[in-house]
């Protein structure tokens, strides 16, 4: 009989997510994702202003940032038919991409190292022997005997004192754990370094945006003006911070984050769990050309079914046959009933709580039993994120994406089907991280070939006054954010916002089982997994955690009570 474990929260993530496993002769057999916090950004910005609802739903998480503002401003534009000019445009993508290398670079220290790094087998490190590995893996500075040796000490001192802090409840001394004393000191050294570097990198938002984590847009460009002669824009010396950091970012992720990544992986090769449905999704990003080109992407578009990779079908997120929610085992109701899918365009978000009443030790699994909604491709569940965009690219030939996916793979000695896994996706992001790094660098180039040659517009006030507007209209805006594919759809009427969805990449990733009996990602990724202590799940964390959950996206907080979202009033 199968035994049922629960991991209830998952930690080191965005969010609240708890996962229930069954399993049976120490191999997981069925796996249940479940969000438990309750969507509802989406009624908050009904009746309002088209052109503020960038501001709010940009507040659906203080991690993923910019990227819900910039998929509600593209949604606007695209309902409205405004073209920004070319410098937003490289502006916009500049942001973006640096909240990919940030995102990613945290990742993989702060929130996913641990699950392959044990921090305490650092203790029994020569310091010189990682001095040794870290010279011949990279030519990053801080690389000395005597630096590793400051390391361990403070290691050491952290231990001692008893208070391990974010340390205190990692699965350490586990079977799981392969790298060798010497390498989990060197990891250990470069996460300490990523939370300085990680800083700086953000102030890319701040001077072109205004602020972080939340920066200013406008419909129609960017908020803020390029004026090389003047205080109160965007001048020269903040024009050259922004590409000293983009270098910086650039250094660090190709020689400290990729070094440590394949080090790491090196070790972990034959983990080739976590796999899941191979079905993937990538709507594509970062175009040279308009927005709505798909032609110009970087970042190409495309489905993959069944792994099959010599197949890249199309996708249209307007087609109402094509992206559907499914609320069949989510706590929501769609015109009164309790299944059934709906295009955003037509979706709605009316909440339907029927689960158990708290504390409970398990959920029905068999009813409804997530806050989070099921979307589906034709039907098909799908995974999203690096990995996807990375299967996707590489299928369709993308060339700077086969190069780099070809040259990581002989170097761990693995094939294409390996990166099919907990450990791929992970390579995936850092691969990722690479591309993204080096697109910013480009693009912030030729932003400064754009004003050096007198073009210094960020903004086209053509549209921006309603009665410009037509009286219903209605647009989608995709980003390729770092966890995966994210949309939004909206709908306007008499210049008011009549409807609004946002599926964001943990709704795919983590949705439940749909009406057809067909499971997301994250439960498929569970499934056949062996687990060596049911009470210490390494296993399920290491899964879990690759995809890089960001529930806050996924689900948001509401009072059942009062029916009224929570008010903070200051002063």
């Amino acid at each position: 009989m199968a035994q049922r474990i629960v991991v209830d929260p998952v930690t080191r993530i965005e969010g609240h997510l708890r996962i229930e496993a069954d399993i049976n002769n120490g191999v997981i057999e069925r796996a249940y994702s479940s969000g438990t916090a309750v969507r509802g950004i989406e009624l908050i910005v009904k009746d309002r202003d088209p052109r503020d609802v960038w501001a709010f739903v940009q507040r659906i998480c203080g991690v993923c940032t910019t990227t819900h503002a910039l998929a509600s401003i593209r949604s606007v534009e695209d309902a409205l038919d405004i073209k920004i000019p070319k410098n937003a445009h490289l502006i916009r993508d500049i942001m973006n991409a640096a909240v990919f290398v940030h995102d990613h670079v945290v990742h993989f220290y702060h929130l996913h190292a641990l699950d392959w790094v044990d921090i305490v087998s650092a203790l029994n490190a020569d310091p010189n022997e990682t001095s040794r590995i870290a010279q011949s893996i990279s030519d990053w500075p801080k690389s000395s005997p005597g630096y590793f040796k400051e390391i361990k000490e403070k290691v050491q001192k952290i231990v001692d004192s008893g208070q391990l802090g974010i340390f205190a409840n990692g699965y350490w001394g586990h079977p799981e754990y392969k790298l060798p004393p010497e390498v989990n000191l060197l990891a250990v050294a470069h996460y300490l370094e990523a939370l300085d570097w990680q800083k700086e990198i953000v102030k890319i938002h701040t001077i072109f945006g205004g602020k972080n984590p939340h920066p200013h847009y406008v419909v129609g460009g960017m908020a803020t003006p390029i004026d090389i002669n003047s205080d109160n824009g965007i001048h020269a010396e903040r024009l050259m911070h922004v590409s000293q950091l983009i270098d910086e970012a650039n250094e660090f992720v190709n020689k400290v984050y990729i070094p440590d990544l394949l080090a790491i992986g090196s070790y972990y090769k034959d983990w080739l769990y976590g796999g899941g449905l191979n079905n993937y999704l990538s709507y594509g990003d970062f175009a040279t050309g308009d927005i709505r080109d798909v032609n110009t992407y970087r970042m190409p578009r495309g489905v993959i079914l069944n792994g099959d990779l010599t197949k890249v079908l199309d996708i249209d997120p307007t087609d109402p046959e094509q992206v559907k929610e499914f609320i069949d085992h989510s706590w929501y109701s769609y015109d009164g009933k309790d299944n059934g899918g709906k295009h955003p365009w037509e979706g709605e978000t009316t909440l339907n709580y029927t689960g158990p009443k708290a504390p409970f030790t398990e959920l029905n699994t068999a009813e409804k039993y997530s806050w989070i909604k099921a979307p589906r491709w034709k039907e098909e569940p799908m995974e999203t994120g690096p990995l996807a965009r990375l299967i996707v690219g590489y299928a369709k030939g993308q060339k700077e994406i086969v190069e780099i996916v070809d040259a990581t793979l002989e170097k761990l000695g693995v094939g294409i089907e390996a990166l099919q896994s907990a450990l791929g996706r992970t390579v995936a992001r850092g691969l990722e991280s690479v591309l993204v790094a080096k697109w910013m660098r480009e693009d912030m180039d030729q932003l400064l070939t754009n004003i050096k040659n007198g073009d210094q517009v960020t903004f086209d006030r053509t549209k921006w006054e309603p009665k410009t507007w037509q009286n219903q209209a209605k647009g989608v805006g995709w980003v390729e954010a770092p966890r995966g594919s994210l949309g939004h759809w909206v709908v306007i009427e008499d210049a008011k916002v009549k409807g609004y969805q946002a599926v964001v990449p943990t709704t795919w990733n983590a949705s439940p089982i749909d009406g057809n009996g067909k499971i997301g990602a994250y439960e498929a990724s569970l499934a056949g997994t062996p687990v060596h202590d049911p009470n210490l799940p390494l296993e399920i964390i290491r899964i879990i955690h690759s995809f890089d959950p960001c529930l806050a996206c996924a689900v948001h907080l509401t009072d059942l009570e009062n029916n009224k979202t929570t008010e903070i009033k200051l002063g």
